[in-house]
């Protein structure tokens, strides 16, 4: 997928990191053969050159990560769209090298007439997906996160209780460290907001999960789904939650909204949230409600 994974653990007797390891990456090898566009036999690549009107049957992650992330399109108005593939690749934020000039307003027309989730046809009880033509899925703004959860699903399986798990920046915190400190994670709290005096906020992360997108964290990356346009005002959105699924694609949809319509969508959803948005040369910090009440 692009990206890297870390795992912090406090492990019992008898129990050899190698055997762990092992572990993580056989279930990360079944997530990357289902969600990873990086990967040219993957499932996801499989339905994304399908033929126009056919229908596909997904695999168990892969059925849960499109009706989660169905469901946040849904809720977010289109601001999280797990169906603009083409708009991703058209920019040179996927797999493939960036081009050297921005693609012009035609070619940005053309991604946008067969992207968007409104065009799939979804059948929850059977988990089947139809693929519409011309449409493909990218599910960079969810997938890390679900991989973190299965990830931490597994560890509990092997009997482990207190660890840090984190894929590309996105993390999952059970137990307590070796020390009896809870897993302490400092939220993205780039040099420029540093400089004007914004204050690292550090969260413990005990049965919680978190995640960041913005251009900080990614680099210039996200894309507004509704225009097919780079974003580049948010510099750090976390979101807060108790799955790291959840809490990437919120992350990924409030990521491309001017602030007054962040503060509404994430009060109306009740997302744990902090937000770091450019207006003009000053860095404006927003905790939301959710967020301040953890504070406490």
């Amino acid at each position: 997928m692009g990206t890297r994974w870390s795992l912090k653990a406090l492990l019992g007797e008898g129990t050899p990191p190698a055997t762990i390891a092992a572990l993580l990456n056989a279930r990360l090898d079944t997530l990357i053969g289902q969600l990873s566009h990086w990967e040219r036999d993957s499932a996801i690549t499989r339905f994304n050159r399908a033929e126009a009107g056919s229908w596909h049957t997904l695999g168990p992650d892969f059925a849960q990560v499109m009706a989660t992330a169905l469901d946040l399109a849904a809720r977010s108005e289109g601001t999280f769209d797990p169906a603009i593939g083409v708009l991703v690749n058209l920019h040179g934020f996927g797999p493939r090298p960036a081009p050297h000039q921005p693609p012009s307003q035609g070619a940005i027309a053309d991604a946008l007439a067969v992207s968007g989730w409104t065009r799939l046809d979804w059948e929850a009880e059977t988990s089947r997906l139809r693929q519409p033509g011309g449409l493909h899925l990218d599910f960079s703004g969810i997938a890390k996160g679900y991989g973190v959860d299965a990830l931490a699903q597994t560890l509990e399986e092997a009997g482990l209780r207190h660890f840090l798990v984190e894929i590309g920046g996105e993390f999952a915190g059970r137990g307590l460290r070796p020390d009896g400190d809870p897993w302490w994670v400092e939220l993205e709290t780039p040099p420029p907001a540093l400089a004007q005096g914004i204050v690292p906020l550090r969260l413990a992360l005990c049965g919680k999960a978190v995640a960041t997108s913005g251009d900080y964290v990614r680099g210039c990356h996200t894309i507004d789904p509704r225009d097919g346009q780079p974003v580049h005002h948010v510099l750090a959105l976390s979101v807060i939650g108790e799955t790291t699924m959840r809490a990437d694609g919120w992350a990924t949809a409030l990521g491309v909204l001017p602030l007054p319509e962040i503060e509404a969508l994430a009060t109306r959803e009740a997302l744990a949230a902090r937000a770091l948005v450019r207006r003009g040369e000053e860095i404006v910090e927003w905790i939301s409600p959710a967020l301040a009440r953890m504070m406490e």
